[in-house]
């Protein structure tokens, strides 16, 4: 739920430091008026980087709430087991795993040191 405040640009400018604390509030949100109407809004930087990061994921994915809602459908009913794998889709667009590489230098265990332990 988001905490809405709203008050005057002139309150705001007087109060501005007091402002940008309290809106690090998770939810916390300060609408500035001018004249009785809305001007401009006041939230932390992380909120409104989430919220554009939101906007931009949503005109990625227009229909990722359908999408969610299809797959968990499939993760109930089993379908899921029937998609393909990652390995499935490379064969088929012709990629080969790559070969483990051998060994060209090797690394002795051990603890072999030369001289005496000192105490």
């Amino acid at each position: 739920m988001n905490i809405k405040t709203t008050i005057s640009i002139t309150e705001a400018r007087k109060r501005i430091f007091d402002i940008a604390e309290e809106v690090q509030i998770p939810n916390r949100v300060y609408t500035l008026t001018s004249g009785g109407k809305p001007k401009a809004v006041i939230m932390s930087a992380e909120e409104y980087e989430s919220m554009v990061e939101t906007i931009e994921v949503e005109k990625i994915f227009p229909d990722l709430d359908k999408d969610i809602k299809e797959t968990k459908r499939a993760f109930k009913t089993g379908e899921y087991k029937k998609w393909p794998t990652l390995g499935d889709l490379k064969k088929d667009w012709g990629f080969a795993a790559a070969e483990k590489p051998k060994k060209k230098y090797g690394i002795r265990s051990g603890n072999k040191t030369k001289g005496k332990k000192r105490s």
